[in-house]
């Protein structure tokens, strides 16, 4: 099964589908979904907690349906015993039927209701159910996952496709099983009425039928180049509207460009809207010219029956013409029922191929217990390890092996692209080895709980991300229930307290987008009272000072002094300023350690870590 960035989209358009396009359009996004067995069996699956609600609803449609076409009859009775019987009008027997007809209505109306309630419901619950089941399951999914899929194609599975799902029962079912026993019936009721009327009624469907295929091509053609346009609206608002956008246009003065941009596409986009209007109302007159000429075509006929001795009453016609007029519009909705239908399963296979993939980072069956006396204790044994998407034989860590004792300060330093990162990312089992093993505490990472060795690693990284709320909120992250005593004893910590304190909301400030309300020197520190609120046995800081001024590095290298005490600190450092009190300092040249030993005798051997600290000491600031 293909995953990540070979993985079909559910596409930009809602649902997965190509929004009101022509059927080869259609036909075309349907053939590009995944293959997946059994997924008829899988679709009934998810609505068999709702069997009771979706056995009404069958019930509901098909009442519904049957009852579409007693009006009519109904009016046949009026006109031909209650309006115009011989001797003039039957009050009484036309204040029954008038009755019987309102009675109809009413009941229809109320069955309405009560199957959009249902439809609506269960739609929207199975829908609910497997959204939250593929967000848990897009949890679970290893790094490797989302480093190597774009966030626009998962959120298109989430929102578009498992949106898509709501519509299925309500359009797509009731649709079905409507409008088949609306059309069975109607014809049925037109044959009773009459045979020679019904054959007129007919031959001339057909040509409404193409009429409404053909301007219906029309408007899908439209309908494609607006949504395409919509997309290229909402992908130049989501560039230019972020911080990050307006950043960028700010700093090169592209303001006017970018307004430019927009402007040009949104001409083209209302221009794309006056012709799919237009293209609605020649479709709907055309449809209109064919439903008046259906009936006139009738009276014409009728004349000609009763001139020629068939008895047809005025009721008769009027019942007619009537039920003709319920026949037309859910019979061109059925031409288009086997596409819903291959639409629909569309729309499945695309979330069941995400829910079929497996983790590569899974719990093992039976996970081992830590001991509490060695954690802190990190050891990599010749772990060699190459991304999922590197090339054959490309190992970014090539025999890597080290030992680190609880409570150590250990760095690892050298080239950029030496495999510094990769080490943090390993320890936590972010990834998988490819060979050798990692163990944390004395066991093999793959023999713990994802839950428990993640619990005991605190992560500080050099891209530090909050979320859209407040100071405290951000901080609660890491431990959901922790008091305001613990939050300013965290803070305080990570010398940021005071800071915190002296805005006009302290911990109720909301920090904005990505935290862009705050220096990056105040992020920093929140992201350390963060990982000091959790408290774990290991801290591993990712170049967590690399992207700071030299102020704002001496203010959170010292908070960052503060959180390493008392528990094993890996550092991955790009200055060497930051490392020089390092129990130990690990030189990583392409995947492999070539030196090992504190600062001064790291200086002293006169290998690369010296040559790295020169280099450093020559860049004046």
């Amino acid at each position: 099964m293909a995953s990540g960035g070979g993985m079909r989209g559910g596409g930009g358009r809602p649902g997965g589908r190509v929004s009101a396009a022509d059927a080869r359009a259609q036909k075309a996004a349907n053939a590009e979904a995944p293959k997946i067995p059994d997924l008829v069996a899988r679709i009934r699956s998810l609505f068999s907690p709702h069997r009771n609600a979706l056995v009404v609803t069958v019930v509901l449609v098909l009442v519904g349906a049957a009852l579409s076409v007693l009006p009519p009859l109904l009016t046949q009775q009026a006109f031909d015993r209650g309006l115009f019987p011989k001797g003039g009008p039957d009050v009484p027997v036309l204040m029954r039927l008038v009755g019987a007809m309102v009675g109809l209505w009413v009941l229809s109306a109320a069955i309405g209701v009560w199957q959009t309630y249902l439809t609506a419901t269960v739609g929207n619950k199975v829908m609910g159910a497997l959204r939250i089941r593929l967000f848990g399951h897009l949890q679970r999914m290893e790094l490797a996952f989302f480093t190597r899929t774009k966030t626009g194609v998962i959120q298109s599975r989430l929102q578009n496709d498992v949106g898509g799902v709501a519509s299925v029962l309500s359009n797509t079912i009731s649709s079905v099983l409507g409008n088949t026993v609306t059309v069975i019936a109607a014809f049925v009721a037109m044959l009773l009425l009459s045979w020679q009327m019904t054959v007129v009624a007919v031959i001339l469907l057909p040509l409404l039928v193409i009429a409404q295929r053909r301007v219906g091509q029309v408007r899908a053609r439209i309908a494609t180049e607006t949504q395409e346009s919509l997309s290229d609206m909402t992908a130049i608002t989501q560039e230019t509207l972020s911080v990050s956008g307006i950043l960028l246009a700010k700093s090169f003065n592209q303001q006017r460009t970018e307004i430019e941009r927009y402007s040009a596409e949104n001409r083209n986009q209302i221009r794309l809207q006056v012709r799919q209007q237009m293209s609605g109302q020649w479709f709907f007159a055309t449809v209109q010219i064919f439903l008046s000429i259906i009936p006139a075509a009738i009276y014409l006929v009728a004349a000609y029956l009763i001139q020629g001795g068939i008895p047809i009453t005025a009721g008769t016609i009027v019942a007619f013409t009537t039920v003709q007029a319920r026949l037309t519009f859910p019979l061109m909705a059925l031409l288009r029922v086997a596409l819903d239908i291959q639409t629909s399963g569309a729309l499945f296979a695309r979330i069941f191929e995400y829910l079929d993939l497996h983790p590569a980072i899974r719990d093992p069956k039976a996970a081992s217990a830590l001991d509490p006396t060695a954690l802190g204790r990190v050891e990599f044994d010749d772990v060699r390890f190459a991304y999922p998407d590197a090339e054959p034989g490309a190992l970014t860590l090539d025999g890597l092996s080290f030992d680190i004792e609880p409570g150590r300060f250990a760095a690892f330093v050298g080239p950029s692209g030496a495999g510094k990162t990769t080490v943090s990312y390993l320890i936590p089992r972010f990834y998988e080895v490819t060979g050798g093993s990692v163990r944390f505490a004395g066991v093999d990472v793959r023999d713990i709980g994802q839950d428990d060795l993640v619990a005991n690693i605190g992560i500080v990284s050099q891209e530090t991300y909050l979320f859209h709320a407040t100071i405290g909120e951000n901080l609660r992250y890491a431990k959901p229930g922790a008091s305001q005593a613990e939050l300013e004893a965290a803070a305080r910590l990570a010398n940021i307290h005071d800071t915190i304190a002296s805005f006009p909301d302290g911990y109720d400030t909301v920090v904005g987008e990505r935290g862009y309300r705050l220096s990056g020197g105040e992020k920093q520190r929140i992201a350390i009272a963060r990982v000091l609120l959790k408290d774990p046995a290991v801290l591993v800081l990712d170049e967590a000072t690399s992207a700071l001024d030299s102020v704002s590095e001496r203010i959170v290298q010292h908070a960052l002094d503060t959180a390493a005490r008392g528990r094993t600190t890996i550092s991955i450092a790009h200055r060497l300023s930051t490392v020089r009190a390092a129990d130990v300092i690990f030189v990583v040249d392409g995947g492999r350690i070539v030196e090992r030993g504190t600062h001064d005798e790291l200086v002293a051997l006169g290998g690369l870590y010296t040559e790295l600290y020169e280099q450093q000491a020559a860049v004046p600031g």
